[in-house]
């Protein structure tokens, strides 16, 4: 399953030897098939390895190696150094006894804390890294093997320690750097309760929070599987049964102009790919979506001040779309427009450029959703969600009294809404399916709003100190997925109020009996051979719009990669990948798909064209020249 459980058993070979002075190399031809796989999207398997330990074990048996224990002599915060060679597809010792340091950023750098003051906090490994501690290094741990790798200056590190009190050390003194590098003040109780909040201290200390939540979802899942489907978890928690089979591939057509730059998936017929000057149209099947050859044009439309668009809302009955186009300026939330063009999709035609205002003045807005999960299915719909930086608002495309409007230019009816004063600095956000919103922000803060108000959150989750860039939401609202540049976070919205009813952080204060987030990441290695653009983006839910039906997996996009999750494995607290983590417990379980250039988008459609021998819809993937649809089945169940 993915990169992650291949790299967790990917050992370096050490000599204890201090005599043996041959070059301490590890081909991971084995270990690490998948990348030799052709960009075809085909099944990126796993192999296993034989850990070091194991073979330690034998020698120590058989008094080979060890004859007395002895204590580690060792000059203080030595390591062992080894760098990962892509070229050659092995691990190499570049330092046999480094020393490392935690040491500030000159303080003539333009790297400060966020208080100021001091230059940032580095990590200094010998004469050949130094990388700023922060989440960009991507550090994964290893306890078992006493060991850290993480990316530095575009290559891929690690570092083994001689001891276990070593490696406890340093992962202590990287937390505190790393806490004080995103937050300005030392890790003390005070500052985390300042920074975190007193309900969110679990937040910091993860073994002091709830985690009941994370254990009751097995049990949730099972209640809400429905009993004609098989469960592709209970019988193999790994899901390594799974596999990916690639249905359909096709070119971009000429037509979407300038390659395809965003995907509308439709739950009805058919699906979009928008393009710079028209919008392909592909069939929606069970197996994913095929090209129909048609071509909707962009007829109709004022292109002047207005670039590609980079939205597409599809609205009533899915027959038409709202399109997004951003000025060329930008503002520190991203593009901004001014308006939406709405495009009757039998028509082919632009029938109204609506404009965003209030109280007679031209406002804009950085994005747009609908009112709902489901909403894009109502034939009757004319309201949709709006944000900005300060601005979250529902728009109405009829007027006062309920007549839709029909002028040139008509004005969108701001029906709800609030423009906060300052600082909520506002980027990304979703609905659930009664309409409750989630907020993602710059500061990292995610916002929860019910659907009868946007004045004020019910509930706000601090930020671990990186932007969220993207949000979704289940379909009940009980799990919130945040996306930022280096993982996904995923967040429980459950609590139980005073008198034992369970409810969602939507609708009340969820108070201090509220979990940890989990993360979900990619390791050091997989993210420096996603590409030069491995950030993260668009994490998402599978796709459903019905009560009591179960998303199952989560979906990102990572440079060159599209990245999976099993939700249901994620919610797992006895899977194998959270066992003996410090802090907050991190997911390296997944599967990859991988293209040749960039992904504009990966998502799942509606989980209607999931047919009945397997656990999800159809996974589609769109590059800027191409499209892909995978299956997800079991190898035992497969059936096309």
């Amino acid at each position: 399953m993915g990169g992650a459980q291949s790299r967790r058993d990917l050992d370096i070979s050490d000599s204890e030897d201090d005599g043996d002075n041959e070059e301490e190399e590890q081909s991971e031809e084995e270990t690490d098939q998948r990348f030799s796989t052709p960009s075809s999207g085909q099944t990126l398997k796993q192999q296993k390895t034989t850990p070091v330990d194991e073979v330690d074990e034998k020698l120590r048996s058989l008094k080979l190696k060890y004859s007395t224990p002895q204590k580690n002599s060792n000059p203080p915060n030595s390591v062992k150094l080894y760098h990962f060679s892509p070229r050659d597809s092995k691990w190499s010792a570049a330092d046999k006894l480094a020393r490392f340091s935690f040491v500030r950023s000159a303080a003539d750098s333009d790297r400060s804390p966020p208080s100021g003051g001091d230059g940032e906090w580095d990590l200094r490994v010998g004469s050949m890294v130094r990388a700023r501690v922060g989440p960009e290094m991507k550090l994964q741990m290893f306890p078992n093997q006493r060991r850290v790798d993480f990316v530095s200056d575009g290559g891929v590190w690690a570092m083994k320690f001689f001891s276990d009190a070593d490696y406890r050390e340093f992962l202590s003194e990287y937390q505190r750097r790393e806490f004080e590098n995103t937050f300005g003040s030392d890790r003390t109780e005070e500052n985390e309760v300042k920074v975190y909040g007193k309900d969110f201290i679990g937040w910091a200390r993860p073994g002091s929070a709830d985690e009941s939540i994370w254990g009751d979802a097995e049990e949730e899942f099972e209640r809400s599987r429905s009993p004609v489907t098989p469960s592709p978890f209970k019988a193999t928690p790994s899901i390594e049964a799974q596999d990916l089979l690639e249905e359909f591939e096709e070119e971009a057509s000429n037509g979407s102009g300038g390659g395809i730059q965003s995907l509308a998936l439709g739950a009805l017929e058919n699906s979009f790919l928008v393009g710079e000057s028209g919008i392909q149209v592909v069939k929606n099947f069970s197996h994913g979506i095929h090209g129909k050859g048609v071509t909707v044009k962009l007829h109709g439309a004022d292109a002047r001040g207005r670039s590609t668009p980079k939205k597409a809302l599809l609205m009533r009955a899915e027959t038409n779309m709202l399109l997004m186009s951003p000025l060329n300026a930008e503002g520190r939330g991203g593009p901004r427009s001014t308006g939406v063009h709405q495009l009757d999709l039998e028509t082919g035609k632009v029938v109204t450029e609506w404009k965003f205002g209030k109280d007679g003045a031209a406002i804009t807005m950085t994005d747009i959703t609908n009112d709902s999960k489901g909403s894009q299915l109502d034939p009757s719909e004319s309201t949709f969600l709006g944000l900005d930086d300060n601005r979250l608002c529902r728009w109405d495309m009829r007027d006062r009294h309920g007549i839709v409007q029909d002028l040139m230019s008509p004005v969108l009816n701001w029906t709800q809404g609030h423009q906060f004063s300052r600082g909520t600095n506002f980027q990304c956000f979703a609905s659930t399916g009664d309409g409750s919103i989630v907020v993602g922000s710059l500061d990292g803060k995610i916002r929860l709003y019910s659907k009868s108000s946007m004045r004020m959150a019910k509930t706000a989750f601090p930020g671990l100190g990186s932007p969220v860039t993207h949000v979704d939401v289940t379909f009940d609202g009980k799990w919130i997925l945040g996306t930022t540049d280096t993982y996904l976070i995923l967040i429980s919205t459950v609590f139980k109020d005073k008198d034992g009813k369970e409810k969602t952080g939507f609708s009340g204060r969820m108070g201090s009996r509220i979990a940890a987030p989990r993360l979900l990441k990619l390791t050091p290695l997989d993210s420096h051979r996603a590409g030069i653009d491995n950030k993260f983006r668009k994490g998402q839910f599978s796709w459903v719009t019905e009560n009591g039906k179960q998303e199952r997996h989560l979906v990102a996009t990572v440079g060159k990669f599209s990245v999976i999750w099993n939700f249901m494995q994620v919610k797992n607290s006895s899977h194998e990948c959270y066992q003996n983590q410090e802090g907050l417990k991190s997911c390296y379980c997944y599967k990859v798909v991988l293209r040749d250039e960039s992904i504009v988008d990966s998502r799942f459609m509606h989980d209607k064209f999931a047919i009945s021998d397997s656990p999800e819809a159809p996974l589609v993937v769109a590059t800027p020249m191409k499209v892909s649809s995978f299956s997800i089945s079991s190898r035992s169940r497969l059936q096309f």
